[in-house]
């Protein structure tokens, strides 16, 4: 559907050249002399990529109906991850490239909010922390400071994270998923 650059917000999806983006980040801009403009910062759905766009106020652009689903991530099926629908309890598909890095932090059960165009997964997006049991880590020595008190620590997925000097094996660490920081642990 064509709008106007004058409706752009954050979170909308331009459809620009055959290309789906995501608007990030935008200003709509009235300078002293000249007409007004909008600078917006978009992402490509697919590919990730980001770059600066600036449009002239109230130029044509289609805007993009992108459908945002809540699902819970059930298992691993190859190249594919499969998550299910908890109301219709329909299994979807998602292929590894959409999940990326973020497979490190992804346990069963997780509930994921995946962004469909027209049947088709564009982006998965975690929760912005998650809960992962320590399954290694070496004993904390009080006096080594080197490293401003942290130390690797391997979680139930197996990703590797920086816990502070006192985090034991078996203990429960709620983990950032956009940088994979420590965030704090759970306390029963």
């Amino acid at each position: 559907m064509a709008q106007t650059t004058n409706d752009i917000k954050n979170g909308s999806v331009l459809n620009l050249d055959g290309q789906l983006w995501t608007v990030v980040k935008f200003q709509h801009v009235k300078p002293g002399k000249g007409p007004a403009f909008v600078r917006t910062t978009i992402k490509n759905v697919l590919s990730g990529k980001q770059v600066e766009r600036t449009f002239n106020a109230g130029m044509k652009v289609d805007f993009e109906t992108v459908d945002n689903r809540d699902l819970q991530y059930s298992y691993r099926d190859g190249d594919n991850f499969v998550f299910m629908d908890m109301t219709t309890y329909d299994q979807v598909m998602i292929p590894s490239a959409l999940i990326g890095d973020q497979e490190k932090y992804l346990l069963e059960g997780t509930e994921c909010q995946i962004s469909f165009h027209d049947g088709t997964p564009l982006q998965v997006q975690l929760p912005a922390s998650v809960l992962l049991k320590v399954t290694h880590t070496e004993p904390g020595l009080q006096g080594n400071r080197s490293n401003a008190g942290t130390k690797p620590a391997t979680v139930e997925t197996g990703a590797e994270i920086q816990v502070p000097l006192f985090i034991t094996e078996g203990e429960v660490v709620k983990v950032d998923t956009r940088d994979g920081s420590y965030l704090g642990r759970e306390t029963k």
